[in-house]
């Protein structure tokens, strides 16, 4: 069987590339490693999606994973290795580590980023109940009260400028003896009476009682007897960057410096038939509102492809 589309990946932007492909009358296949949802799955409210007054990650998630699925989507969970191509075919094969093999006429490549975790015991099971990732999405639930911003660069400098607007404090903690951002990032936080920092910390540990989350323990890395300290704080915004994995599609699609695939907001890619779509891609803003319009224009461009080549 040889499908309309094959989708790498369960996150929004897939979900949203598979379901416009189906409504478009194509054969679908979504292939996802781990879990369908990707990123959005550790928001415990997701509250800025038009039309969704309050919802978890999760249920939003669930939500589109059945929509797809009433219009006819097959899925798969596995991990894709690797895609073949061949000059003479328009073809496409896609092969699993478990050892399958799936063939499509076209690709949307919409593999997601993971965030960069600071690797510390319980971190997991912390994450979307006081450990947060984007402010956007979870600072409303920080109003008035306090919290540390872990990172040093532009991302943490955009994050606590955002949490400091509704929090009470705002830490920074950078491991390094000064801020990479933007000198006037910087500025703009640093003006703000709220805001207090530590450079040269390292963050060892994470601090909970009955209610839950409530601190973290920081390391003076520049002290010789490596001084210990703990800040109580409400919740952690861990901004230490984001991590695509896309090294296995080179072949397919370009990467920049940092191993986004270097594709615009057409989503498309050097390879006649492959796509990309979502927070994989190299862009300025990732959010969910972002990562489904990456998704339906891939589709489009996909569905496009698809009715020229059955002319």
């Amino acid at each position: 069987m040889v499908y309309d589309l094959i989708v790498v990946g369960g996150g929004l932007a897939g979900m949203t590339a598979a379901l416009y492909a189906l409504r478009a009358g194509k054969h679908v296949l979504v292939i996802e490693k781990s879990g369908f949802g990707g990123q959005i799955t550790h928001s415990p409210k997701v509250e800025n999606y038009p039309g969704t007054l309050s919802m978890s990650g999760n249920e939003l998630a669930d939500k589109t994973l059945e929509q797809i699925l009433a219009q006819g989507a097959e899925i798969e969970l596995e991990e894709v290795e690797k895609i073949e191509t061949a000059e003479d075919s328009p073809v496409k094969t896609v092969l699993t580590k478990e050892g399958s093999r799936f063939e499509a006429y076209t690709i949307v490549l919409a593999t997601g980023v993971k965030h960069r975790m600071l690797g510390l015991p319980g971190e997991n099971e912390l994450v979307g109940d006081g450990i947060s990732f984007c402010a956007v999405c979870d600072g409303d639930f920080y109003t008035g009260q306090t919290v540390c911003v872990a990172g040093g660069g532009n991302s943490a400098l955009q994050e606590a400028i955002l949490l400091a607007e509704k929090c009470k404090e705002v830490i920074m903690l950078q491991d390094l003896p000064f801020f990479t951002g933007e000198q006037k990032l910087q500025d703009v936080l640093f003006s703000r009476e709220n805001v207090r920092s530590y450079t040269q910390v390292g963050v060892t540990g994470l601090k909970t009682n009955e209610n839950g989350f409530c601190g973290v323990e920081i390391t003076h890395t520049d002290s010789p007897e490596k001084k210990t300290e703990v800040i109580p704080c409400d919740g952690l915004f861990v901004a230490i960057g984001l991590i695509p994995e896309n090294d296995a599609f080179a072949g397919l699609a370009q990467l920049d410096e940092r191993g986004y695939f270097d594709a615009d907001e057409r989503c498309l890619t050097g390879t006649p038939g492959v796509y990309v779509a979502g927070d994989c891609r190299s862009k300025n803003v990732r959010q969910l509102t972002t990562a489904v319009a990456d998704g339906a224009t891939a589709a489009i461009a996909a569905c496009r492809y698809l009715n020229e080549m059955q002319a």
